[in-house]
């Protein structure tokens, strides 16, 4: 079994996307990872105890244990409930 897996962080906002792909140990979780690829340097509205996490869009936890060529996703609020935006949507077409 190798030591390191390859894997990536992703984190997108509407101007700018960003994907990093760093070299783990095997038994590396989320967390770990995505501190361990500098993202929130970068954009620093990156809060984890806020952010909800996946991998390859299906939601996770911080502390899942990854596996090879593994992409965490960082996912941004919802400015608008999807709920919601159909309501109004709905109103002005009556």
């Amino acid at each position: 079994m190798p030591d390191e897996i390859l894997v990536e962080v992703a984190y997108a906002l509407p101007e700018e996307q960003i994907i990093i792909s760093i070299k783990v140990p095997t038994k590396f979780n989320v967390k770990q990872a995505i501190e361990k690829s500098d993202i929130q340097k970068k954009f620093p509205c990156i809060d984890l105890s806020k952010n909800k996490v996946g991998i390859f869009g299906k939601k996770t936890t911080l502390d899942h244990l990854l596996k090879d060529r593994d992409r965490i996703e960082i996912y941004r609020p919802l400015i608008l409930d999807p709920k919601e935006m159909r309501r109004k949507r709905a109103a002005k077409k009556k």
